[in-house]
């Protein structure tokens, strides 16, 4: 099953992508935050001015035009979906439960080093795998939870320093 990614630009457009589609763009980094994105033979200048990772905002200057860009993830369009929030968790060291579901997986153990995006447990909700991911780069303080365990929203899971 393919990605889709919702973009938002402006409070008032919304995009639809698909990784297909983001894969096969032609993008060439320039210089700091600069790049020259070829899509259907039309050439685009584009910089990103000012980024805010936990809250995936973007403000992107494309052709001499600036535009403010919110990027929605396939996890961040279940758990809107279904009627939950992330709220703070990315903000913080401790990373909980977005929703009720069951740990299917642990991908790492105490004490390993993980890099921002690295997955770290897997969470069944209504059927669907849910890859929690480390939001910053950090090592593993503690897991609080074992592969069965059934866990109700903002349970804590894993602990990050």
């Amino acid at each position: 099953m393919e990605k889709k990614y919702k973009v938002n630009v402006n409070k008032t457009s919304d995009f639809e992508f698909s990784s297909k589609q983001i894969d096969n763009l032609n993008v060439v980094k320039e210089e700091g935050s600069k790049y020259h994105i070829l899509n259907n033979n039309q050439a685009v200048k584009a910089e990103i001015i000012d980024r805010n990772f936990d809250d995936k905002l973007y403000t992107i200057s494309v052709n001499s035009n600036t535009y403010q860009v919110k990027i929605s993830t396939p996890l961040d369009q279940l758990i809107k979906d279904l009627g939950f929030s992330l709220g703070n968790t990315k903000k913080l060291n401790d990373i909980k439960a977005p929703m009720p579901g069951i740990i299917i997986g642990i991908e790492v153990k105490e004490g390993d080093e993980v890099k921002e995006g690295d997955t770290l447990l897997i969470l069944e909700a209504m059927k669907m795998e849910n890859a929690i991911a480390s939001p910053k780069d950090a090592k593993v303080k503690s897991i609080q939870v074992k592969t069965s365990d059934t866990v109700d929203k903002n349970k804590l899971l894993i602990e990050l320093e």
